[in-house]
């Protein structure tokens, strides 16, 4: 009997650990040119395509080229929930459509399909692991920095802070990996906190494109210092909104990931708070940066 005994507490122990192992789902990623990362993906168990992960953005979206002449799929959007395979794991998802994404990809998918999970991002092994509790050894790296996660609606945001000529302003920072530069700074935010946009150091003028090909005229400056939690980004090439604001009555600056790329990441969505550490890319050039460094 005790011989039985200890053989299924062996099996019991086993199997424990066993399924201890397999919370963890590890998905390479790759990251192009302009900033974007993506996976493969299965949508519907027939389409595989190449999806960028939007911290900016919830459920899946799909560009309207791909859903009209790309997949097998004919999905009913906005309603029904469809199944996305990411890795070996198996999501539950709305589907929204948008006239533009991430360049080399299909759509988006956002933060949302992990809650209540740890999301790593690893920029130096290009991997992204799902995890169902934070690594011990993570928790341990002195070389993490802690920010609160805080919420607006569906998007997370973090505080940060800019500086100019002895000027600080803290604020909160939508935490965006699907933006590709470094950070959009909310002219109403810099004009509140009487930031001395006038210091900055002019690098160019552009007309960016929203999610729906909507026109965002926007000025490129150099910022002295973004500081994020105890790390300091000098000389950062940030983009001014002049009109038309991406958040519909919301004064918010934007995080991208020409910045959250140089820090591998876990993002604890059990207990709402990001931890970043610089990685190989930390001091890599920006995208616009400025010859001089001026």
């Amino acid at each position: 009997m005790k011989q039985a005994l200890l053989v299924v507490l062996t099996l019991l122990s086993f199997n424990a650990s066993a399924q201890k192992i397999l919370m963890s789902d590890t998905v390479a990623f790759k990251m192009n040119g302009q900033n974007n990362i993506y996976v493969k993906a299965v949508f519907n168990s027939i389409d595989t395509l190449n999806l960028n992960f939007d911290t900016g953005t919830t459920e899946l979206v799909l560009i309207n080229s791909v859903l009209k002449s790309k997949i097998k799929s004919a999905p009913k959007l906005y309603n029904t929930s469809y199944n996305l395979k990411i890795g070996n794991t198996n999501y539950q998802t709305k589907v929204y459509d948008a006239e533009l994404t991430a360049h080399e990809t299909d759509g988006r998918f956002g933060w949302d399909l992990f809650k209540n999970k740890i999301v790593e991002l690893n920029y130096d092994k290009n991997i992204m692991v799902i995890h169902s509790e934070v690594p011990k050894s993570m928790t341990k790296d002195n070389k993490y920095t802690k920010l609160n996660i805080e919420f607006f609606k569906d998007l997370l945001l973090i505080t940060s802070s800019i500086k100019q000529n002895g000027v600080v302003n803290k604020d909160l920072f939508l935490f965006d990996s699907g933006y590709q530069r470094t950070a959009m700074l909310d002219d109403d935010l810099l004009k509140q906190g009487k930031f001395p946009t006038d210091k900055m150091a002019f690098i160019k003028k552009v007309i960016m494109k929203g999610a729906q090909g909507n026109e965002i005229p926007v000025i490129t400056s150099n910022l002295q210092v973004l500081k994020i939690g105890k790390y300091k980004l000098k000389n950062v090439p940030v983009q001014q909104l002049t009109t038309r604001k991406p958040l519909k009555n919301k004064n918010i600056h934007i995080l991208g990931n020409d910045v959250l790329k140089r820090f591998n990441t876990f993002l604890d969505l059990q207990n709402n708070i990001v931890y970043l550490k610089p990685n190989h890319l930390y001091k890599a050039a920006f995208s616009d940066q400025k010859k001089n460094g001026a």
